[in-house]
């Protein structure tokens, strides 16, 4: 199995579907933004050899060569996005999420009836890069996993249970029943209706917040791509420490103005201890001193139902593989075990009656080594599938294969009341 994104090129090309006019480009190298663009004459031929399948009534949706995936996809005959990518191991499913992500991302910031119904080509572009910063964020090689799981990244604070009766007694007072703490770019705590936003917003709005250069407040025009495509929201963001920013989604009120300190300080002051636990827990997702073997180097926590996602490779990390490396190594595995071994999770009921008559038998655990061939060297990697949980984890060569489903089994025990 490669490592997804060791030092190759992603070109992501936003094209208007009737015209073929380019309205953006954007890459990255190694995991960073780049300035390298592709020439007009390959833009162009890309673009053909997709409407001329159209045309034809074949529908083009990826093509590989020897060092390079490309992947077409076209949002509501308005919009043609093509990625293609010659990072090593990177799969045709995590060039698809990128595609539906990076439109929501589109549809977030400009609205869905400005890309349906394109009356000018050259103000859409100009609108369109208010959505570079967070289209960017996905080309690169980022902390965060909800792009490829569409999951929400969360965080699990030590007082959980205090933040919450904070932020909904917040929320409330502001006049708004949608809420939640974020800390680079995941959620900490969230009120009800907050945790009920539809895919992809759940998963946009934060990684929007944690994309963002940091602000002491923001009042920030969003459309919802599911819930209101077409009719913008407010994404209000107050700073309360550095790092962690209260967000809140309204209508046309409350103003920014009426936020003011007194407020604040009434429902922030007395649970500052808590907030300031929070502040570290953004790449580690996890409390201090919770209870991992020694052996465990990254570990993703899946809720396929509440849609929501503990990722972290903090734990033994004086050794190798890098962070870098470990993250690449738990996304290249998940896109692996869920294109292969794990269905898709099912949406309405009906839709699970029929996968449940089509799949007899579907997998609980699989595992594979990453790495040399030799006994006991190889990263191993395993993931394990309970009810609505699925857990991946990066073990250490040092632990026997024989012992991973049982390691498995334990660790999601331990980690079931967190999600």
């Amino acid at each position: 199995m490669g490592e997804e994104g060791t030092e190759g090129t992603v070109h992501l090309l936003c094209l208007a579907a009737s015209s073929g006019v380019p309205l953006f480009c954007r890459s990255s190298r190694g995991g960073a933004p780049a300035r390298q663009q592709l020439p007009f004459s390959v833009i162009g031929s890309l673009n053909g050899v997709h409407m001329f399948g159209q045309n034809l009534e074949v529908q083009l949706s990826s093509a590989r060569t020897e060092d390079t995936t490309v992947v077409w996809k076209n949002f509501h005959d308005s919009i043609t996005l093509i990625v293609l990518s010659s990072e090593e191991g990177t799969s045709e499913l995590r060039l698809e999420r990128l595609l539906q992500m990076v439109f929501g991302a589109m549809v977030l910031l400009v609205g869905l009836e400005e890309l349906t119904n394109i009356r000018n080509v050259e103000r859409l572009k100009k609108e369109l890069r208010a959505s570079y910063r967070l289209v960017d964020s996905f080309l690169g090689d980022s902390e965060r996993i909800g792009d490829l799981t569409q999951c929400v990244d969360c965080v699990v604070p030590p007082e959980v249970s205090l933040l919450q009766e904070a932020l909904s007694g917040f929320a409330e007072a502001a006049g708004t029943a949608f809420g939640s703490l974020v800390v680079s770019g995941r959620v900490v705590a969230a009120t009800e209706s907050w945790w009920r936003l539809g895919t992809p917003e759940a998963v946009l709005l934060p990684w929007l917040v944690g994309s963002l250069p940091p602000q002491a407040a923001r009042d920030y025009p969003v459309y919802l791509p599911h819930g209101s495509p077409t009719v913008p929201h407010r994404l209000l963001t107050l700073t309360l420490l550095p790092g962690l920013e209260l967000c809140l989604l309204c209508g046309p009120r409350p103003p920014l103005s009426q936020l003011d300190p007194q407020l604040l300080d009434r429902w922030w002051q007395p649970v500052l201890d808590p907030l300031r636990t929070c502040v570290p827990l953004g790449p580690r997702a996890l409390p201090a001193g919770f209870p991992l073997h020694v052996d465990v180097l990254g570990l993703l926590l899946l809720h396929l139902e509440l849609k929501r996602c503990l990722f972290t490779v903090e734990p033994s990390g004086d050794q190798e593989p890098s962070p870098e490396q470990r993250r690449r190594l738990l996304r290249s595995f998940y896109s692996l075990v869920t294109a292969t071994h794990f269905p898709p999770e099912p949406g309405t009921p009906e839709d699970k009656v029929e996968d449940a008559a089509q799949r007899p038998q579907v997998p609980r655990a699989c595992y594979l080594v990453s790495g040399p061939e030799e006994p006991g060297t190889g990263w191993r990697l395993v993931a394990l599938q309970l009810g609505p949980r699925r857990l991946l984890l990066l073990v250490s060569a040092q632990s026997p294969t024989h012992g991973l489903r049982s390691l498995a089994t334990h660790t999601l025990h331990a980690l079931t009341p967190l999600l």
